[in-house]
């Protein structure tokens, strides 16, 4: 086995994938595995919202439940990822083998990924299909749900239709004042 790094995906328990990037590189330190362990990434996208009229973005992961690593498993540095706290087990590895490395072509993809989400800031595409259910999350109707009628690309609106008191009602709603359910 060469020296060379190579990346490897960690699952992990979602929704706590920063907590347990945290738990790796304090154990890395701990352990001087520094030189063994190069890079730990959690992509994310940004995701912008609208809450009580103002534009606030938030930090998506773009895998749930994904750690990627940049590392050399050599030795004791499989075991000592393993017994991570949240950790599950590498991605693509066969019971008793060894962990099966990303090929370049993933990476690369994976990172401009996460690259292209950094820089992409205000142009995102629409995220939204039509029929969809959707909640309001600002303005007067904040809290009701809705299905998406029509979706004006242009304007960067959406026609979503609202039952209020029983009875349905079109509303043209910005991008950010709603968001997916579930």
């Amino acid at each position: 086995m060469s020296d060379s790094k190579k990346w490897y995906v960690v699952r992990a328990i979602s929704g706590q994938e920063n907590k347990i990037k945290g738990y790796i590189e304090n154990e890395v330190a701990h352990l001087g595995m520094a030189d063994l362990v190069a890079q730990i990434l959690v992509p994310t996208e940004k995701v912008f919202q609208i809450r009580n009229g103002k534009k606030v973005s938030k930090e998506r992961n773009y895998y749930p439940g994904y750690i990627m690593i940049e590392a050399t498993l050599t030795g004791e540095v499989v075991h000592t990822l393993k017994n991570i706290p949240g950790i599950i087990g590498f991605l693509g590895e066969t019971k008793g083998g060894d962990p099966v490395p990303l090929r370049q072509s993933e990476v690369n993809r994976m990172l401009g990924k996460v690259d292209e989400l950094a820089e992409s800031d205000e142009q995102f595409n629409i995220p939204y299909v039509l029929g969809e259910t959707v909640k309001v999350i600002d303005g007067p109707f904040n809290g009701f749900n809705g299905t998406i009628e029509k979706i004006i690309e242009d304007k960067r609106k959406l026609e979503v239709m609202v039952k209020i008191f029983g009875r349905k009602t079109p509303l043209e709603l910005g991008f950010m004042q709603v968001e997916k359910e579930g």
